[in-house]
């Protein structure tokens, strides 16, 4: 039994990586045919401004591939659950939702894609159906400590968690795509750290999502390593953002989100620091945010930064595995 789940996993990786890589090439030429050229900053770093023009909108790859690994071997192996219905329904929702935003900036030329109400209106809904679902199928509403069997029960307040999980969840994973591989890279350890974590619990659904997301991420990562020949855009990093969270949710890793996302927190927190240092004092405390740019405006390669980012994604993905499993 367990040679045989250990091949499935095996095998939905390489379904995953072997749909995106054979998407790309006759995705990208069609995206670029249509101009759906990434928009650049002019705010942003420099040396980003010869990136004008990259295709974008490439997360519709990564989800096409994440929901047909899914079916193909959810209907083969397993059994179709709530589980999977939750994680394909906050995926495409979100990944939607970020493709109209793409849209609307690629397609209609207003750079700022949907305005901060409306993408937040979104998320909120997006996230308010999936508790409703939750809720209904008499799902857990606690959290527990991880490595402990300490857990506390929030009851109807697990909503405003969700709701706060969801929506920050998804705009964290949206900041780190500012590099060309930084997000698929730090995507694919986050959710192979979980798809351990979803395997030692026996939920092989969720497992087997997970490790469909990873070879997606992976595949796309082939053409969108540096120099990218695509970008995910916000359809990509949005559905990932959401999946990771409702991942942890329904294993019931929320805290530890934190410690394996940390890269994304950390991102998120960089830019929050700054908005708070720079409306207080008027100074700032890092040259630019998200963090990772920081480090290019202080002379490091774009390679260098990814490399560095991927590396603390794989250390803090290692401490959380090792808090949940062997603490």
């Amino acid at each position: 039994m367990r040679t045989m789940l250990e091949q499935v996993i095996l095998f939905t990786i390489l379904l995953g990586f072997l749909i995106s890589v054979l998407l790309s090439p006759i995705f990208i030429p069609f995206l670029r045919r249509l101009k759906f050229g990434q928009s650049i900053r002019e705010e942003g770093p420099k040396s980003h401004q010869k990136k004008s023009g990259t295709p974008t909108m490439g997360g519709v790859m990564i989800i096409l591939s994440i929901i047909v690994t899914t079916v193909v071997m959810t209907f083969k192996f397993s059994e179709a659950s709530m589980n999977m219905f939750l994680l394909l329904f906050v995926t495409v929702g979100y990944g939607l939702l970020g493709f109209l935003d793409d849209y609307i900036k690629v397609v209609m030329k207003r750079n700022l894609g949907l305005t901060s109400k409306q993408k937040l209106i979104g998320q909120i809904v997006i996230a308010v159906v999936f508790y409703a679902v939750y809720y209904a199928q008499g799902l857990p509403t606690y959290i527990r400590i991880p490595g402990t069997d300490i857990s506390f029960d929030f009851g109807w307040a697990y909503l405003i968690l969700v709701i706060f999980m969801l929506v920050g969840g998804s705009n964290a994973v949206n900041l780190t795509d500012g590099l060309d591989g930084l997000l698929s890279g730090t995507a694919a350890i986050a959710f192979g750290a979980f798809a351990i974590l979803a395997w030692n619990q026996s939920q092989y659904d969720v497992a087997i999502f997970s490790v469909a997301v990873v070879g997606a991420v992976l595949g796309f990562l082939v053409f969108n390593a540096h120099p990218a020949k695509v970008f995910m855009g916000d359809t990509g990093s949005l559905a990932l953002g959401g999946a990771i969270v409702t991942i942890a949710i329904l294993t019931k890793l929320e805290i530890l989100l934190v410690i394996i996302g940390g890269v994304f927190v950390i991102e998120t927190l960089s830019v929050i620091l700054q908005v708070i240092s720079f409306k207080t004092t008027g100074k700032r405390i890092f040259k630019m945010s998200p963090l990772h740019h920081h480090y290019e405006l202080v002379g490091w390669s774009e390679w260098r930064v990814v490399v560095t980012f991927w590396t603390a994604g794989l250390l803090l993905a290692v401490l959380g595995i090792y808090i949940e499993v062997w603490l």
